[in-house]
């Protein structure tokens, strides 16, 4: 039992001692979008304000820069993955709708366009 509990505060210590300094640095700094390529986003419709019903279709432009491959869409904050151009099922009440530029392998570039809908 002793010896469960010895190995147990070890890894403790190891997982402790190897965080950096604020504890989330690491994370923080994956998330940080990449420098500048070029990309554009405009959202196109709906438009900033407009009220939506609880299916509606997101439609934009992407023009790519040199490192973008696809574009991102997060609905408050959530990534749409795999979303195809319509929301649907969206509770009633205020949203942001935000897309962004990502490369390749989905790291993510400044390139971004927001909106507020209100869904009735």
């Amino acid at each position: 039992m002793a010896r469960v509990v010895l190995i147990l505060c070890g890894l403790w210590l190891v997982g402790v001692f190897a965080l950096p300094a604020d504890g989330m640095a690491a994370e923080k700094k994956a998330a940080e979008p990449l420098a500048d390529d070029g990309s554009h986003i405009q959202i196109n419709s709906p438009k900033d304000g407009d009220t939506v019903g609880s299916t509606f279709e997101l439609k934009y432009d992407f023009h790519a820069g040199s490192k973008a491959h696809h574009a991102h869409v997060y609905l408050d904050g959530a990534y749409q993955k795999g979303f195809k151009g319509t929301f649907s099922g969206v509770v009633p009440g205020s949203h942001e709708i935000k897309v962004q530029a990502a490369t390749m392998d989905h790291k993510l570039l400044p390139a971004t366009s927001s909106i507020h809908v209100d869904v009735k």
